[in-house]
């Protein structure tokens, strides 16, 4: 977990808040529009953009401002807590890129939307 602990730490971080003033450990607040604060986002140097929760995904998917999709599934269930896109007012049909299975039975698949 080190090298991973290290790699978040130094990463920039953008949070996405209609109710915080400030944000600390190497973030920013991201103010005003999100899709055109998100675009701007994507065309600046780096690897690309990673983001989690379960509120901002909905938003980026309605704005179709997600380039692909990570899921881990982790072998437990349950039973309890928000669902994953809940309330997304279309379908997105999204094609499989690649897949990785862990010692631990989790599995991780990567998805980019079919255009």
């Amino acid at each position: 977990m080190e090298p991973f602990a290290r790699t978040i730490d130094a990463a920039k971080k953008y949070v996405v808040s209609s109710t915080l003033a400030r944000v600390d450990w190497n973030a920013e607040l991201v103010h005003g529009d999100l899709g055109k604060a998100v675009q701007q986002l994507k065309q600046e140097p780096g690897k690309g953009l990673f983001m989690g929760g379960v509120k901002l995904p909905l938003a980026l998917a309605e704005l179709g401002l997600i380039d692909e999709y990570e899921f881990v599934v982790h072998p437990r269930l349950v039973g309890h807590g928000p669902t994953l896109f809940a309330g997304l007012s279309r379908y997105v049909d999204l094609r499989l890129v690649s897949r990785l299975e862990f010692g631990s039975g989790a599995v991780s698949m990567r998805y980019e939307p079919k255009r």
